[in-house]
């Protein structure tokens, strides 16, 4: 049963991402291959990984992105990592509060968020962490819902049928 209008942003104002972030991130600098990031997202069991072009966040990378690339693609897992990632990478400061994260994440139609301070990365916080945080399951799925539908073209929210 979900709680009162607002219960969730009243839990969650105030709260800066620097308080949530999941520490220390999975990178991989520009240079590295699609095949060995993709062992890397293995190894450490994550779906995506922060590509730094020396200590700053240059992109992000997914294993959809790898998927999509090396599969669908035909991309040589040889290839570099960061002439697949996910730019212009969208961050977030470590004195941000949550709900402006989110409101952020869904604007650009994101799931994840690195987490920067004075230009180097911090963190990284997830739609599902500031769900977590806020401990409201139906907040999680609204918010879920809404990066889908950004992300994704309006017919495939359209009624089917004959």
């Amino acid at each position: 049963m979900a709680g009162p209008p607002g219960r969730a942003a009243r839990i969650v104002a105030g709260v800066l991402i620097g308080e949530v972030m999941t520490e220390p991130v999975v990178t991989a600098g520009t240079d590295a291959k699609l095949g060995q990031v993709a062992e890397l997202m293995r190894d450490r069991n994550v779906g995506s990984v922060v590509v730094l072009d020396g200590r700053r966040p240059y992109g992000v990378i997914t294993d959809r992105d790898v998927a999509l690339a090396v599969v669908a693609d035909g991309v040589a897992r040889s290839e570099r990592a960061g002439d697949h990632a996910s730019r212009p990478l969208v961050s977030g400061e470590v004195d941000m509060e949550l709900e402006e994260a989110a409101a952020l994440m869904v604007q650009n139609r994101i799931r994840r968020l690195p987490v920067v301070e004075d230009g180097e990365l911090r963190g990284i916080v997830t739609i599902d962490d500031l769900a977590v945080r806020a401990g409201d399951l139906q907040l999680a799925q609204r918010m879920t819902a809404e990066v889908a539908r950004a992300a994704l073209p309006e017919f495939f929210f359209h009624q089917r049928g004959g």
